[in-house]
């Protein structure tokens, strides 16, 4: 019983350097995945690591485009089932055409959008397009060493096959269980 107890104190302990988090540079603070906001939210802090990034957004001019960091505020909301919150700052982490050069990301957001809001015909839409999307000529993905890598085309469709699968199930549900992970070769 007792370790139990300990567990699930530790569990829920959502403490956290906040000066040392939001000093962090962007690419540490969003994109290491055992650090920034990520280690907080692996810890179960979700509302907490939504929050932070909210409060890092504010505090930063961000070195890239602030979509991403809406966009993974706007998942940590919609886990929380807080979706009206997360259709927000979903919308505001579109990409224009240029930014998106044809990789389907506006795609992918309406069909999050679209399951949020149980519209089936604007996601079936949605799905049906991004499925659809010719892969862009000169796709070349690399990995963090710059070496090449392979993705599965179009990306992000295993997301919105699985919130397809999973209709009626929650985002956290949907996005966790059912769809399929990416698929991701090194070495080319």
């Amino acid at each position: 019983m007792m370790i139990a107890l300990l567990l699930a104190a530790a569990a829920s302990d959502c403490t956290y350097d906040r000066a040392a988090m939001l000093a962090l540079p962007q690419q540490a603070f969003d994109q290491d995945m055992s650090g920034g906001w990520r280690a907080l939210s692996m810890r179960g802090c979700e509302k907490e690591a939504a929050d932070l990034i909210r409060d890092w957004r504010t505090a930063h001019t961000p070195e890239r485009s602030r979509g991403i960091l809406y966009w993974h505020e706007g998942q940590l909301r919609a886990n929380l089932g807080e979706n009206v919150a997360a259709i927000a700052l979903f919308e505001r982490a579109r990409k224009t055409v240029e930014e998106d050069r044809g990789m389907g990301w506006n795609l992918y957001v309406d069909g999050s959008i679209a399951f949020l809001r149980r519209d089936r015909p604007s996601f079936d839409k949605a799905h049906a397009a991004l499925a659809a999307l010719p892969k862009p000529e000169g796709f070349d993905p690399r990995g963090p060493d710059g070496k090449p890598i392979t993705i599965r085309w179009p990306m992000n469709l295993n997301v919105l096959d699985g919130f397809a699968r999973c209709w009626d199930k929650s985002y956290r549900q949907a996005y966790a269980t059912c769809a399929t992970p990416i698929d991701v070769v090194e070495g080319k």
